[in-house]
């Protein structure tokens, strides 16, 4: 890693240090972090897949996410919503996911917290991007000494209580705030990496839902 946070890639391009250039984690880099997502399954799969990712490496989740996708339908939380016991039993024995039972049964949660927000604001990706915040919150210039001291902010301190207060587990700030940068609520490329204004340029187009 060069003394600003930035690494070479294959291409001879500069990216944000933290893919190491490992090919999966490279294309994760480049084709999805940090760009603006309103599909409701995709931030239903990231907020759980995060929750999973407490006390392991995203690269570890990422690798298994089409285990994941295969043993949790897809992430259609209206499914996932039925999971009963027989299913956390089935998921328990899973060895392509992480076998832990305690984020089961929180995603199974959290699917049906997930509807009960879509009720009330029309969908997830309404409730988030309400969220998301403004310029003047975020830093000037994001450079890698900045990013180390983002790991979780005012804004997803504030929905990480509010998810809490409507019943659902392993969203603490941290979490929360790493499903926002991947989501592209706020774009934590550092300065100088070559996907930081393409990214950019992606959130200044991207409709907002109201």
């Amino acid at each position: 890693m060069s003394h600003n946070g930035l690494i070479e890639g294959p291409d001879g391009k500069l990216r944000c240090f933290w893919h190491d250039n490992k090919d999966d984690y490279l294309a994760y880099h480049d084709n999805e972090w940090g760009r603006p997502v309103v599909d409701d399954k995709r931030l239903f799969e990231k907020i759980c897949l995060e929750g999973f990712q407490s006390g392991l490496s995203w690269l570890t989740i990422l690798r298994k996410r089409e285990n994941f996708r295969a043993a949790f339908a897809g992430f259609d939380f209206e499914r996932v919503a039925d999971f009963d016991e027989t299913d956390v039993e089935r998921l328990v024995q899973d060895a392509g996911i992480i076998r832990h039972r305690g984020k089961i049964n929180s995603t199974i949660n959290k699917a049906r917290r997930a509807i009960e927000l879509r009720k009330e604001f029309g969908s997830l990706a309404t409730y988030f991007w309400s969220q998301e915040p403004g310029a003047r919150a975020r830093p000037a210039k994001l450079d890698y000494e900045t990013l180390r001291t983002l790991g979780k902010t005012e804004e997803s301190t504030a929905i990480s209580k509010d998810l809490k207060k409507r019943g659902w587990s392993f969203v603490g700030p941290t979490t929360v705030y790493a499903f926002m940068q991947a989501m592209g609520l706020v774009n934590d490329h550092i300065e100088g990496c070559c996907m930081r204004d393409a990214v950019e340029d992606e959130r200044r187009n991207f409709v907002r839902p109201v």
